[in-house]
């Protein structure tokens, strides 16, 4: 039986797709689970702090909480109370999420995760939406991809390199196969953010509402106030002292692939602990545990680190407000308070042509999982004060 919301404008070379993970693959898990082992005690991982990292204390709990109350079929059933298509473009399998309007005037927005991101965080906007709107009635496209190399969409290729620019490429191409070459929003955060700063300079069919957090080149701390300081002083702690991991990914992400894949419970503290040190308020069990155990079933973490060797060696990716990566388009930005780095406005409009800016209260790094009531609030506007002229355009 079709989904309500699973009618896409242009259906041609779409799969409708459900998420069935095997049982074997379930009890694989659980059996690794059961008889992993825990580095021995030390000074560093006794601490509950996450000053050096995870400590075993939380591990422990979180695997326990693993194999007794977490369900993953649970999970299975909400993703798959959502449409999903699956479709190929260049050579790689694209799945997705969405939520599709019967309105002729509907707004295409791509919505793009991040690392170690996926779909998921987007699942509790859609459900917003859904509860809102009819399918004749919703006055959006919403389109929720997963990038190459990322859960249920094939890797990039493994003959030739491949990074944010190509994805964008088959990104703008995904939402013209879907009736949208006209014109699109995108809005991405982390990775997503520099995918949809691509499709805004490279990518006709895109408009874009974008948050990114690179410092523009030549940006100072000079005519700041004290809570602009405050956000810089956080970006400049994380880069000192919690960005270990992006090096790490960025030089030698054969060697980490490897070591993460190995194990579940490898795969808990290495990306865990950014479920628990890149938000505001804490995120439940649950919600970290099943971005793990979809990591985890899909195989991800080793497909999906590419994008990190462009910083490495030097030079690194272009600065945002490098001439050729200057977005002309209408460009807005939500700004949340426990972002690793908090921009002031003062940066981000050397950036592009901000016309819409949002500074909020609560959130951090992974804000449509966090905050989507501010996040859907804040596509709302910007959608209603950009399209109606660019849609002329």
């Amino acid at each position: 039986m079709a989904l309500p919301f699973g009618i896409p404008p242009s259906p041609a070379s779409l799969t409708p797709f459900k998420v069935s993970i095997p049982k074997a693959k379930i009890t694989e898990l659980q059996t690794l689970l059961k008889v992993a082992r825990f580095a021995p005690h030390t000074y560093e991982n006794s601490h509950t702090d996450r000053r050096y990292g995870v400590g075993t204390d939380w591990l422990v709990t979180m695997r326990d909480l693993w194999l007794r109350s977490y369900n993953w079929k649970t999970t299975e059933d909400r993703i798959n109370s959502f449409p999903q298509f699956e479709t190929e473009i260049e050579g790689i399998t694209i799945h997705f999420v969405s939520l599709f309007s019967l309105k002729k005037d509907a707004v295409p927005l791509l919505l793009l995760h991040g690392w170690p991101g996926s779909f998921l965080e987007f699942l509790p906007i859609l459900q917003k939406f859904r509860d809102e709107y009819t399918p004749e009635t919703l006055p959006y496209h919403l389109i929720v991809p997963s990038l190459p190399g990322y859960t249920f969409s094939s890797g990039p290729p493994l003959d030739k390199d491949f990074g944010t620019g190509d994805i964008a490429r088959v990104m703008d191409q995904l939402m013209k196969n879907l009736g949208f070459a006209s014109g699109y929003i995108a809005q991405g955060g982390d990775i997503g953010s520099r995918i949809a700063r691509h499709l805004a300079v490279d990518h006709e069919s895109c408009k874009v509402n974008v948050v990114f957090m690179r410092k523009p080149e030549g940006a100072t701390d000079d005519n700041l106030n004290a809570f602009e300081i405050q956000g810089i002083e956080r970006m400049y702690q994380f880069q000192a002292t919690g960005s270990g991991y992006a090096v790490e990914h960025g030089t030698r992400p054969s060697t980490i692939g490897h070591v993460v894949a190995s194990s579940p419970i490898a795969l808990l503290a290495w990306v865990g602990e950014k479920f628990c040190e890149w938000v505001d308020d804490p995120l439940s069990p649950d919600d970290i545990l099943e971005s793990i155990t979809l990591y985890w079933l899909t195989d991800t973490f080793p497909r999906a680190i590419y994008t990190y060797r462009q910083n490495y060696p030097a030079p690194p990716i272009p600065a945002a407000n490098d001439p050729r990566w200057y977005i002309k388009k209408p460009l807005g930005f939500s700004s949340f308070p426990k972002e690793l780095a908090r921009l002031p406005r003062s940066w981000v409009e050397t950036t592009g042509n901000l016309v819409f800016w949002q500074q909020h209260q609560k959130g951090g790094h992974f804000a449509a999982l966090e905050r989507p009531d501010e996040l859907k609030a804040d596509l709302v506007k910007f959608v209603s004060q950009v399209w109606p002229v660019e849609s002329n355009n």
